[in-house]
């Protein structure tokens, strides 16, 4: 008997001890499988971190099969053999800042070795508009998957429900053309993995909702289609960011102003605020959008639903522009939920960074407060922060969200306008007819100019022929004589921009030049001479017509109009010519004459 239960007891020790082993076993077994984390942090830290759910995607704790896709380490000799011809590269870019609760959307672009390309089934094929260091490519084909593919009916084929599958064992969706995505796109952010089949880009889209406020990373493995498995060809990361302050930029512009990039403005003309929100998902197109702006002048504060705001400053000086814009969102009713705040950590990288092959993601604390107000506020005086709103006027529920905008500029003296006030035909020679000078007589309003341009084009005024820049002095008024030469007869369209450091101002005309031979004139002065009374009436009509058709006309009109006014401008101008022979004299280009540039 004691043998008996003495041998039972020995007999229960040994099961035990081999359930222990396995379960040891099985244990090493289970830690040693590689997880999504393992894989898309690149062998990286890949401790528990606790996100919020992102709709669609899935938690990277499940496991990787490693044997249908291949892991690499960074530095793997493995990666130099990936590719024929070359290394691929994947550019990861979004559309980051995205405003809480707006989605923000992610595009991967591969990029091949020089002369490959992506034919319309897919397939990887040499350009045979590119030549190489050879004569030719030896085969069309880089990688030929459709005949990878239809091969794949054949019994020779590896199985193609065990092929066609993800890392984590889903199989691909079965959508038109589906055989003929030969890449397989790997997201990874937040503890979250997407993946996706595609060509030589592809999309991916989130919902901001449950994003921690701050900069994230998102990673991305690509790979594409083997004989047997899928081989790693290229990883991408980059930091996308988001915020709860509405993302916003101001373009500033003015007339006659020289370069808006530097913040220096001229007195006394106005400048127009053109305000672009950064929302490329729509996410604020329901919303009752304001605009409340500060000039910093002492004007006050002005509010407007219009984006384009336009203000003239009347002194000189340095002001400081605050701008705050606020977007009445509305939302479904319901609890009030928590507004993340900004993670305590930061990323190296600046928002909207795009970067290659990085191996992992820096890791990320957080913390969560309650930001909930009951009321909307007055008079765009944002609260300290922004939430859900209950019982408004409609019956709805809203979230405010608030955007700013700060900057400094200067106002200074500057040339406002400029204007032609005499054009007129300069008297030569019969020695000097090789060109036809034309004084311009210009005045301006604002400072001084310190520099004249003169642009001589076609008659539509769309095709530059000639441009002449000239240094002028000018030391008490604005008023100088612009001389310039005309090679043949015809009609000219004239801009002559005055401009100093901060400033230019420009005007325009239409002038027709004529050459005709001084024996037409002497014809016509014989007719003239016997017409008596019809040549003082022509005279008379011709000078008003004439003074009408030389002042200055805006740049700014209708084709029809410049048609019209060319074939006024050249008949006045031809019988102008022909009772006023003296004005076809031609000379030399003269600059000796005081005060002409």
């Amino acid at each position: 008997m004691y043998t008996s239960i003495h041998t039972r007891s020995h007999t229960m020790n040994g099961l035990c001890l081999l359930l222990g082993v396995l379960l040891l076993a099985e244990g090493v077994l289970h830690a040693a499988a590689k997880q999504f984390r393992d894989v898309m942090n690149h062998g990286g830290s890949s401790h528990v971190r606790s996100h919020k759910r992102l709709h669609g995607w899935s938690p990277d704790q499940h496991q990787w099969n490693e044997k249908l896709y291949p892991f690499w380490d960074k530095g793997d000799p493995r990666w130099n053999d990936c590719w024929k011809g070359g290394k691929v590269v994947a550019r990861l870019t979004s559309d980051s800042p995205a405003l809480i609760g707006s989605n923000v959307t992610f595009t991967v672009t591969l990029q091949f070795p020089r002369c490959q390309k992506e034919d319309n089934d897919s397939n990887i094929v040499y350009d045979s508009n590119c030549r190489n260091d050879s004569s030719g490519f030896p085969d069309l084909y880089v990688y030929n998957w459709t005949k990878w593919i239809d091969d794949c009916g054949s019994e020779h084929c590896t199985n193609n429900n065990t092929h066609n599958v993800f890392p984590d064992g889903r199989p691909f969706p079965h959508h038109p053309g589906w055989r003929r995505r030969n890449f397989v796109y790997l997201f990874h952010t937040l503890g979250q993995y997407y993946q996706k089949t595609g060509g030589s880009s592809a999309i991916v889209s989130i919902n901001t909702t449950n994003i921690t406020l701050g900069k994230q990373m998102m990673v991305v493995s690509v790979y594409r289609r083997g004989h047997w498995t899928y081989v790693p060809v290229a990883t991408a990361s980059g930091i996308y960011v988001v915020t709860d302050k509405i993302p916003l930029f101001v373009n500033l512009s003015q007339k006659n102003d020289r370069n808006a990039t530097d913040f220096v403005f001229i007195k006394d003309s106005p400048i127009t605020f053109d305000v672009k929100i950064h929302d490329p998902s729509h996410y604020l197109n329901n919303s009752a959008i304001s605009y409340k702006w500060d000039y910093g002048d002492g004007s006050g504060s002005f509010l407007s639903n219009n984006p384009i705001s336009t203000h003239t400053y009347t002194l000189q000086g340095n002001f400081s522009l605050n701008l705050t814009v606020q977007a009445i969102i509305p939302v479904p009713c319901g609890p009030a939920t928590p507004t993340p705040t900004y993670p305590t950590t930061s990323y190296p990288t600046s928002p909207g960074a795009t970067t290659q092959n990085s191996t992992s993601a820096t890791n990320k604390t957080e913390s969560t407060t309650p930001a909930i107000t009951t009321k909307p506020p007055s008079n765009l005086d944002p609260p300290t922060s922004a939430g859900v709103v209950e019982d408004t006027p409609d019956g709805g529920c809203h979230i405010y969200r608030y955007g700013y905008y700060r900057t400094a500029i200067s106002i200074v003296d500057g040339i406002l306008q400029v204007n032609i006030i005499q054009m007129t035909n300069v008297q030569l020679t019969m020695a000097q007819a090789e060109n036809s000078l034309v004084d311009f007589v210009v005045t301006c309003e604002g400072s001084l100019p310190t520099d004249a341009c003169t642009i001589v084009s076609d008659p539509t005024c769309q095709e530059p022929q000639n441009v002449v820049c000239d240094p002028v002095e000018v030391t008490d008024q604005c008023l100088l004589t612009i001389r310039r030469a005309f090679n043949e007869p015809g009609t000219y369209c004239v801009n002559i921009t005055l401009g100093d450091d901060t400033s230019q101002a420009l005007t325009s005309a239409l002038i027709s030049v004529n050459g005709a031979p001084r024996s037409s004139s002497r014809t016509v002065e014989g007719v003239s001479i016997a017409s008596g009374f019809l040549v003082v009436v022509v005279i008379i009509v011709t000078l008003l017509l004439y003074k009408r058709y030389k002042e200055y006309k805006p740049i700014e009109r209708r084709a029809e109009q410049v048609v019209n006014s060319e074939g006024l401008s050249v008949y006045f101008n031809n019988v102008k010519a022909v009772l006023f022979p003296r004005n076809n004299e031609r000379d030399p280009l003269l600059k000796s004459k005081p005060g002409i540039v």
